[in-house]
């Protein structure tokens, strides 16, 4: 009996290296998990599309793009009401 005892206990895992090995394991799923989202974060087109004067003057021209609450300057609206009291005073 004391021989499978001894046998058994040889086969088993030192329970500090396995611990060890799952806290390794551990903090390299964490640090592949935070580089994924950081990649998730990055816009999907390289820098270099936006930029793009066809993109730049899409946004001029299409209204629908260009008169977002986001895109709008806010001295359009100054500019447009200066130029339409003007306009009609005279």
């Amino acid at each position: 009996m004391e021989f499978a005892e001894n046998l058994i206990l040889r086969l088993m895992e030192d329970p500090k290296e396995r611990d060890r090995k799952f806290r390794e394991r551990l903090y390299e799923r964490k640090e592949r998990c935070n580089k994924t989202k950081e990649m998730w974060s990055y816009p999907l087109r390289p820098y270099g599309f936006w930029t793009f004067e066809r993109h730049n003057a899409q946004l001029r021209w299409d209204a629908q793009i260009s008169q977002v609450p986001g895109r709008r300057d806010p001295y359009d609206d100054l500019l447009q009401d200066s130029y339409g009291t003007t306009s009609t005073s005279k």
